[in-house]
């Protein structure tokens, strides 16, 4: 009895957090729904929805080419990330040493340097040979990411047995080939979770694509979000609208990643 009484109290809690956490959400997209006067009159209230909105955002927004941009950036700086931030890890959990040691709590340090403090000298000498584009955008979003992404692909190969390296090897398979078709996939969980960090940040990433971005067919959707706001006027109800058309792409990979991410969470918490 106790034991029912333990758990009803558990779904009870679980569901009043999800609805706090959907609130803002909720909230987001009914206001997407409304007219600029009935969002400032109502703006916690239902009202006729008008889907006008969507098409005038999505047309402020450039939204192909925008969305192209986004997942341009996103999925190359993340495959970056993730190729050189496992194999990185990988040969830093197979070799003991001082080296090794040093380059791994190296990585860890960089954790606590703050972007703001390298901002300006990090896009001052891009700027200086001419270097402000999409792909140096992809570079910086890769290199700034690489820490915390090693860090958590070497606790994840530490929990690898050596011994599926070796029965690897005593198959035939060389050490790249051991690393992509055995050692890689037994971590699939935390690809999934280094993959979903890394792309929520980098897709709803504003201030460096601001800073690296300065050409109209380059902007990113948040970027884009910039222009329903002028001097004398803020179309809120297209920015909400908006808002929604931004985060859908991201919302359906943490969706599709969800299974991989629960996974690693507990992994992690049984370790």
């Amino acid at each position: 009895m106790k034991a029912k009484v333990v758990k009803n109290i558990t779904w009870i809690i679980s569901i009043l957090l999800a609805l706090i956490w959907l609130y803002p959400f909720v909230i987001v997209f009914i206001n997407s729904l409304k007219t600029k006067s009935d969002l400032f009159s109502n703006p916690l209230m239902l009202s006729w929805p008008t889907f006008g909105n969507y098409t005038e955002a999505f047309r402020s927004l450039n939204y192909v080419q925008s969305f192209f941009n986004s997942v341009l950036i996103t999925v190359t700086s993340v495959l970056l990330i993730t190729l050189l931030a496992s194999m990185t890890a990988y040969a830093l959990a197979r070799t003991h040493g001082k080296i090794s040691s040093i380059i791994y709590y190296l990585c860890a340090a960089t954790m606590l340097i703050p972007f703001q403090s390298i901002m300006i000298p990090l896009i001052s000498i891009f700027g200086r040979i001419d270097f402000l584009n999409r792909i140096s955008l992809i570079l910086m979003n890769t290199g700034l990411a690489l820490s915390l992404s090693i860090i958590l692909y070497y606790g994840a190969f530490l929990g690898v047995p050596t011994s599926i390296d070796e029965a690897a090897m005593i198959d035939g398979a060389n050490t790249v080939k051991a690393f992509f078709s055995v050692i890689l996939p037994s971590v699939s969980p935390m690809t999934g979770t280094v993959v979903i960090l890394n792309a929520m940040k980098i897709w709803n990433d504003y201030l460096l694509p601001s800073l690296v971005i300065n050409k109209d067919g380059m902007y990113t959707i948040p970027l884009r979000m910039y222009f329903f706001f002028g001097e004398n006027n803020s179309n809120w109800q297209l920015a909400l609208a908006g808002l929604v058309l931004a985060i859908i792409p991201i919302i359906i990979l943490f969706i599709l990643l969800q299974k991989q991410i629960m996974q690693s969470a507990t992994e992690g918490a049984i370790k």
